[in-house]
């Protein structure tokens, strides 16, 4: 039986208690940073289901259990900003997604790429921290 979740979604704890469970995770045009709640949670976007231009359902799962359904992935990296790493993860390993600048002078990306491998290559031999894959679709 379906679930409405209307405050705060830990989803560490959810997939924990609900192995197997599947969120479908609203995100609206023009919204920043969504995905900033799925790092260290274990979670991965498997899939989308556009709603409309407007609104787009985020298929969240497990990646103990999630399957998944294309070869494009969801990459969040920790960088700190030079235009020479941006002109090189543009140039065919990632592209930009999304971006959020910390206090700290550093910057949380995401990115869309085929290789996770290769991208977390080009991120250690510019010096910058990986975070993890967030998901694939």
């Amino acid at each position: 039986m379906p679930e409405i979740i209307t405050d705060d979604l830990d989803l560490a704890t959810l997939f924990a208690e609900t192995p197997g469970a599947v969120v479908y995770y609203p995100v609206f045009c023009e919204s920043t940073g969504w995905w900033g709640e799925l790092l260290g949670a274990g979670a991965i976007v498997t899939d989308k289901v556009i709603i409309s231009p407007e609104c787009q359902l985020m298929v969240i799962e497990s990646e103990d259990t999630a399957h998944a359904r294309g070869t494009n992935q969801l990459l969040a990296a920790e960088i700190y900003p030079a235009s020479g790493f941006f002109k090189k993860m543009n140039s065919g390993i990632a592209t930009v997604a999304d971006m959020l600048a910390t206090d700290t002078g550093t910057i949380l990306a995401l990115f869309s790429g085929r290789n996770q491998n290769q991208f977390v290559r080009i991120l250690e031999s510019t010096g910058n921290s990986y975070l993890g894959c967030i998901g694939r679709y």
